[in-house]
């Protein structure tokens, strides 16, 4: 890899991951105002100030396997942990079901290379004695270890405290995200005052995940599990986004604080795709679905030292390419026994108008699904049928091409097939873990 840095100084990363978000929650997607007005007005000024991807996904519909991708640069398939969808609070002690603290990491490559290394916010790759932060590349962690917790009691679904500080728990009052947001804001200037490394900080909100909470939501009953099924509305949903995006706007004033925003890399996206009260449009589906709604998520992308204002590009690209850009743009090379199957962006952050073929492939156990991108076209299984979308003239997958190209049809089913003999099958004790169903809502 090279050095894609024009200056002597190295560049800091900041990759900023939002739980659950809809393609269209944000003002620069699209998305409504709320009755008090723009919802990500910090992020929409990123955007602005930087470059917008329209054809960026998730690898995957679900949290954890995405995660493992993004740590890792390389399809999640390829380890047990990521079979899960998702790994759940059940799985406390489990010495399988996380990130193998021998597999390399973007945390670990870069720290190896000199940079400081956190993560603030959500994990969700397995609990210690086994897994964890620290063993996978930080040096600090503050969050919590689950998929969801409460955004007051920070308890998870199983009643259980999950809020840490490295390996050891630690309980704080006060709303999630903004404890979340202020950590990230202590530690850049506690870095920028130990002196020059570059930084990269893993910000892993846990908004607009359940369950649905905001500031003013204090000793609100959530009735039954965290799943919340009883509770949530938009307003809230809208004012849980308004809240990270609050938050993302003092890290911003954080980074300039220290000298560091013009050097720094800062990249906002989602796990995967929306989920109850999100507003995915023009997308069919969300969440668990291998449907648009489910992958395709927001890429915010500032970096004004190399980035232009105002860009947008229909670059196909997933979570793990973003985890392979960071590794160029600071000259830091794969360990050989783990090649990246990420492809560095970093062409595209020079020149919005460039672009490169790049096949994306998915599969779920939930459902049978599998899917491939590749083009225009996109080829999709679900519940055992077999569908050929033009996504581009038909981003709702509302018009089935397979009856009439047959053979583009099969050539792209074969395609898959051909990838999915390159990685391990799913175990028969993987485990789907479904919050609600039919009997608790509507079908999409």
């Amino acid at each position: 890899m090279t050095q894609a840095h024009p200056s002597a100084r190295r560049p800091n990363f900041v990759f900023i991951v939002a739980d659950d978000l809809g393609y269209a929650d944000l003002g620069c997607y699209g998305g409504r105002d709320a009755e008090f007005g723009a919802v990500s007005p910090v992020l929409d000024r990123m955007a602005a100030n930087g470059l917008r991807f329209t054809q960026g996904y998730s690898n995957s519909p679900v949290c954890s396997p995405t995660r493992f991708a993004l740590m890792t640069a390389r399809w999640q398939y390829r380890l047990r942990g990521a079979a899960e969808e998702p790994i759940n609070s059940k799985s406390r002690g489990s010495s399988t079901l996380g990130l193998p603290p021998a597999h390399p990491t973007l945390a670990s490559l870069l720290r190896g290379a000199g940079w400081r290394t956190a993560l603030i916010g959500k994990w969700h790759l397995g609990y210690p004695p086994h897994f964890g932060p620290l063993r996978s590349g930080y040096e600090e962690f503050f969050g919590p270890m689950s998929g969801g917790v409460d955004y007051f009691t920070h308890a998870d679904s199983s009643g259980n405290h999950d809020l840490w500080i490295g390996e050891e728990q630690r309980a704080e009052e006060g709303y999630l995200t903004d404890l979340i947001t202020q950590r990230a804001v202590d530690w850049i200037g506690r870095m920028a005052a130990q002196g020059d490394a570059p930084l990269f900080l893993s910000l892993h909100y846990t908004a607009p995940h359940w369950p649905w909470e905001t500031r003013a939501d204090r000793g609100l009953k959530v009735e039954g599990s965290l799943f919340h099924l009883a509770g949530g509305n938009i307003h809230t949903y809208r004012r849980m986004i308004h809240h990270m995006d609050e938050g993302i706007g003092r890290v911003l004033d954080a980074l300039r604080a220290a000298g560091r925003l013009d050097d720094t890399l800062v990249v906002f996206t989602s796990d995967n795709g929306g989920e109850r009260f999100s507003d995915n449009w023009p997308l069919v589906g969300g969440k668990m679905d291998l449907t648009e709604g489910g992958i395709r998520v927001p890429y915010v992308v500032q970096w004004p030292a190399v980035v232009a204002p105002g860009g947008v590009s229909a670059q196909h690209c997933l979570t793990m390419d973003w985890s392979a850009t960071m590794l160029a743009a600071a000259g830091a090379a794969a360990h050989p026994d783990y090649p990246l199957d990420g492809v560095s962006l970093l062409p595209v952050l020079r020149d919005p108008a460039a672009s490169f073929a790049r096949p994306m492939h998915w599969r779920m156990n939930h459902r049978g699904q599998r899917a491939l991108r590749d083009g225009r076209w996109k080829y999709l299984r679900v519940d055992g049928h077999d569908y050929l979308f033009d996504i581009d003239a038909d981003e709702r997958e509302r018009a089935n091409r397979g009856p009439h190209e047959g053979d583009r049809l099969a050539r792209m089913r074969a395609a898959w097939e051909a990838w999915e003999a390159t990685m391990p099958p799913i175990p028969a004790d993987a485990t789907i873990s479904l919050g609600y169903s039919a009997r608790d809502m509507p079908q999409r």
